[in-house]
């Protein structure tokens, strides 16, 4: 459906799979396939000039679903068995499940599952734009949804708005969970981030994990046992590791992955009042059994809400860093993702997505 040479921008509807309905976001510089059908996951994510993209596929690709998770269904392996890679959103639960108001909280939250609408507000031209929401059935919540790109701009705009609908308080968590892979991840790979904390969960240990659990550390350096590792610094395919970790203290919300060998790098951009925190998960041919089988080379990086990704009962019950919504309230938040050139990694990116580069 691409042409590297496209000018301008379009907006396209596309079916994957038997059934599946997908729409296709791009100017003449990234391309962006975005789930409807499955939690609005953002599938695919391209840079056009080089024909990469830098979103992780499980091997088991897409399940047909789009009508949410069964409660009688255990909701961990239902989600992983569904989970096609790419980028959810993940709310008004994130890690575990949980029991709240009656209701189980199903894993990674209920919008990461649900079917949503799509309606297709610009293409052609200079900007192309989607709408997408979606009403939760577990919780009286409303998700929606703007995704825009224009031209000449390595950047995906994505604005979202949470509401609730119903006559009651409700506590949620809210995050995003976008999973890189090969061939963009790679140990040539670094990370640059606007935090100067890391956090291991206290749960997790994870093989060959080097951060003990519960520990702080000042990033990017880790120490277990005498031996110290640089964070910042992504494993290689034949290097394993596990982790679970949480990055805090951020000046500014902002991240950057480069690859140093390939000269391309992918960052995001938002407002540390509404995602104070980011989840740090590797899994990097460590975990046996299922569902990794030691099988799995992915990575994310994930601006969020509340900590620890333990569901929202554990987030109230040890952190308090839970967020509530009253009846009739909104929060929204802007996210700015953003494709760049370079060899030496990222010093900050500034609000507007512009990069400033390492020397070298």
């Amino acid at each position: 459906m691409r042409s590297l040479s496209t000018p301008g921008c379009s907006v396209s509807e596309q079916t994957l799979g038997r059934s599946f309905q997908a729409v296709s976001i791009e100017n003449d510089l990234l391309a962006v396939t975005v789930l409807v059908d499955k939690g609005a996951d953002i599938y695919e994510l391209v840079y056009k000039p080089r024909n990469m993209d830098v979103m992780w596929k499980s091997p088991w690709g897409i399940k047909e679903w789009g009508q949410g998770v069964p409660s009688a269904f255990n909701s961990v392996s239902t989600w992983l068995e569904s989970y096609p890679g790419g980028w959810q959103v993940l709310f008004p639960n994130g890690g575990d499940p949980c029991m709240y108001k009656g209701v189980e909280l199903n894993f990674h939250g209920e919008a990461s599952t649900s079917a949503w609408t799509c309606e297709i507000t610009e293409t052609g031209g200079s900007v192309g734009e989607v709408r997408l929401s979606a009403r939760l059935r577990r919780s009286p919540f409303t998700i929606e949804r703007t995704m825009r790109v224009e031209a000449g701009r390595p950047i995906l705009i994505l604005q979202e708005c949470i509401t609730n609908q119903g006559g009651e308080a409700i506590d949620y968590m809210w995050g995003h969970h976008p999973a890189y892979g090969a061939p963009f991840l790679s140990q040539a790979c670094r990370v640059d981030i606007g935090a100067s904390s890391l956090r291991a969960d206290d749960t997790y240990l994870g093989f060959a994990n080097p951060l003990r659990p519960g520990e702080c550390y000042t990033w990017p350096i880790v120490e277990q046992e005498g031996t110290e590792t640089d964070m910042s610094r992504v494993p290689g395919p034949d290097t394993p590791r596990a982790i679970l970790g949480y990055f805090e203290d951020f000046e500014d919300g902002w991240y950057a992955i480069t690859n140093t060998e390939l000269g391309l790098g992918v960052g995001l951009v938002w407002p540390v009042e509404v995602f104070p925190y980011a989840w740090y998960w590797q899994e990097m041919h460590a975990s046996s059994g299922y569902p990794w089988y030691k099988d799995i080379y992915t990575m994310a990086i994930e601006p969020f809400s509340s900590i620890p990704g333990q569901g929202l009962v554990a987030v109230m019950d040890k952190t308090g860093t839970h967020r509530t919504l009253a009846p009739g309230e909104s929060a929204e938040v802007q996210l700015l993702v953003i494709f760049y050139e370079s060899t030496t990694g990222v010093q900050r990116i500034e609000a507007d997505g512009t990069p400033v580069f390492r020397e070298e």
